[in-house]
């Protein structure tokens, strides 16, 4: 059967609200997805919800299809989204008014029986990860629109594959190879050169959104439309792959793609092939997200300018101990920013940053920042902070459950209005880690020189509920035999000392020239909770880049 074309327009809530019109513009395509939804977000539809019972939806894609409805029907382009977030039904009916509106013929279905909230008291949102053979009975009766709720990421992708080439269920190769497409298109310009270790490789100014070729077999090219920004590059796909994963085996609803399988060649100019992807049956149980209100949070930060910077630090901390007394969670922080003979008033100055949670939201808000502001003529000298603090804010906590897949009423919605019961995987395999595969031999002594570890590896980093993983990439051979044997668990630690009585798992992944690090509660309970500066460890591999070892001369 022919290649089937798929886009993505949209890596999360918030994303270029253009690349919509841009895709649908710039070449030719046969579904464009969008993907809106991650844990946060979740959180923040919730909350919309408790305002209103109507919304919970993304309202951005709707905004979007009202300039390019008539565009996505003239070229013939479905759309796949999970902008449904909480209530895709809901999204599905306002698309359908929105077409009748502009008097657009489409056919609009949508997947639900993700939400689990009613069976989890005390959460504001619970909702499993369907798979995409939901999106596959819309697309096979004929839709033109597929909404869904929290899907994974990769089921927009796997979902159309099926019903394009009439995968079944257990072809689990060729749906391996398109979660794996589907991984790579899910973050949007993640893989055309954005948020990318060797941005200056390209022209990252403005990287235009991915789409892959995919075939029968499962394989696929990564690449983007002719003529955007960005590249794309074995590199850029690669820590795209790497992303938020963990062992080799990447567990799905509907397959588990073992990623060390996964071989990546330049296949041009902007190409790269995706082939050898192994598939294997998916796990017995669904991930449930739990997201949940987990009380109010207050900030300030302290400029500590000059001298004595220690010294003031440990004035204000004395003197904010009595309205703090009561408060159940408080992180003191002093990040030394300030350089010595400063030429700069801002380069001479260091921040305090102080952090409260409590369930409370008046220990966290006129208590604190009552205190604070009644320093302004009585503590160090320089007083000043960068923004006084607020009343507190509301924070969420996120959790993972798990639920045996038949527990879950997966159900395709049809455009004319008949409701499709989607089964449950037939055959399950308990998810276990790989044995630990042969690594290369290491590389001859030679001189060494100390320098940061980026000059010779490519990382990148993510966050999944409390934990953290950092993808770590050589990019020659010489560089792999290296890092292979150097960047070890205890090294890691070692050079992340947040993570030095944590949890870190490291998982090689050959064919990749690449090693997986899972740093089990960095982010204690989530995103939503903003337990450390870098709440996402969207830059906790670029620290890691930046720090030094004794690296072999040859390699650099």
């Amino acid at each position: 059967m022919s290649v089937l074309r798929v886009g993505n327009a949209s890596g999360f809530y918030g994303d270029r609200f253009s690349a919509l019109r841009e895709m649908l513009t710039g070449g030719p395509l046969d579904v464009l997805t969008g993907d809106y939804l991650a844990e946060l977000t979740m959180l923040i539809l919730g909350r919309d919800r408790l305002k209103n019972p109507d919304a919970g939806y993304a309202r951005t894609f709707l905004r979007q299809l009202e300039e390019c409805l008539g565009l996505a029907h003239e070229r013939g382009v479905r759309i796949v989204t999970n902008a449904g977030g909480l209530n895709p039904a809901g999204l599905a009916d306002a698309v359908r008014a929105l077409a009748d509106r502009l008097g657009i013929p489409v056919r609009v279905a949508h997947v639900e029986g993700d939400d689990l909230t009613a069976a989890h008291p005390g959460t504001l949102a619970a909702h499993a990860y369907l798979g995409g053979f939901g999106i596959a009975a819309c697309l096979r009766a004929g839709a033109d629109v597929v909404v869904t709720g929290r899907v994974t990421d990769a089921a927009l992708v796997t979902g159309p594959a099926a019903a394009h080439f009439g995968w079944e269920p257990t072809e689990y190769d060729r749906l391996a190879g398109a979660v794996v497409a589907g991984h790579l298109l899910e973050c949007g310009t993640q893989a055309t050169g954005g948020n990318y270790a060797f941005f200056r490789d390209g022209d990252v100014r403005r990287p235009g959104f991915p789409l892959a070729e995919l075939h029968a077999d499962g394989t696929s090219v990564l690449t983007k439309h002719d003529g955007t920004g960005g590249f794309v590059d074995v590199g850029t796909v690669t820590a795209q792959l790497l992303y938020e994963t963990g062992g080799a085996r990447y567990a799905g609803p509907d397959v588990t793609a073992r990623l060390d399988t996964v071989r990546l060649t330049q296949d041009g100019p902007d190409r790269v092939r995706v082939e050898g992807v192994r598939g294997e049956a998916p796990p017995p149980t669904l991930k449930v997200g739990l997201n949940r209100l987990g009380g109010f949070r207050n900030e300030v930060a302290f400029v500590l300018t000059g001298l004595d910077v220690e010294a003031k630090a440990a004035l204000v901390r004395h003197q904010m101990e009595p309205a703090l007394a009561k408060v159940s969670d408080v992180r003191w922080d002093l990040a030394r920013t300030d350089r010595p003979d400063a030429a700069t008033e801002e380069t001479a100055s260091a921040l305090l940053r102080l952090v409260v949670r409590d369930a409370d939201q008046e220990a966290v808000g006129r208590a604190l920042s009552g205190a604070a502001i009644e320093l302004a003529l009585a503590s160090y000298p320089g007083f000043h902070v960068l923004a006084p603090p607020g009343k507190g804010a509301p924070y969420g906590v996120f959790e993972a459950a798990h639920v045996p897949q038949e527990t879950v009423d997966h159900v395709a919605v049809l455009h004319d209005g008949r409701r499709v019961p989607v089964p449950a995987a037939r055959d399950t395999a308990v998810l276990r880690a790989v044995p630990e595969p042969p690594l290369p031999e290491p590389l001859p002594p030679g001189p060494v020189r100390r320098a940061p570890l980026g000059l010779v590896a490519g990382a990148r980093s993510g966050d999944k509920g409390g934990d953290a993983n950092v993808g770590v990439w050589a990019r020659t051979d010489d560089a792999w035999r290296w890092l292979a044997h150097e960047l070890t668990g205890d090294r890691f630690r070692e050079l992340i000392p947040e993570a030095r009585d944590l949890t870190v798992t490291r998982h090689p992944l050959p064919n990749l020239r690449a090693l997986n690090f899972v740093v089990e509660g960095i982010l204690g309970e989530g995103v939503a909770a903003q337990a450390r500066f870098d709440p996402q460890a969207k830059a906790l591999g670029e620290w890691l880049r930046a720090r030094h070892l004794d690296i072999p001369e040859a390699l650099l």
